[in-house]
């Protein structure tokens, strides 16, 4: 007696989509503006270089600064 078993054919799911440059440029400018920006307020908003007066903006992102390793006093 034979037997014969089919084997099952793979089945691949069809490729995403690429996106064009042109839609994914004005995001990666975003995002690297709005890391900039971020960067700016934890590692620099105090003393010479602040650009709002007193104690609010370093404050609020002071643990951010030790989680991120800025010195900060």
């Amino acid at each position: 007696m034979s037997q014969t078993a089919a084997l099952p054919t793979p089945v691949h799911a069809p490729l995403p989509a690429a996106i064009p440059l042109r839609q994914l440029l004005p995001w990666a400018v975003f995002g690297l503006l709005l890391a900039a920006l971020a960067m700016y307020f934890v590692g620099a908003e105090q003393g010479a270089t602040a650009i709002f007066s007193g104690t609010y903006i370093h404050e609020f992102t002071h643990d951010g600064r030790h989680l991120l390793s800025f010195p900060c006093h």
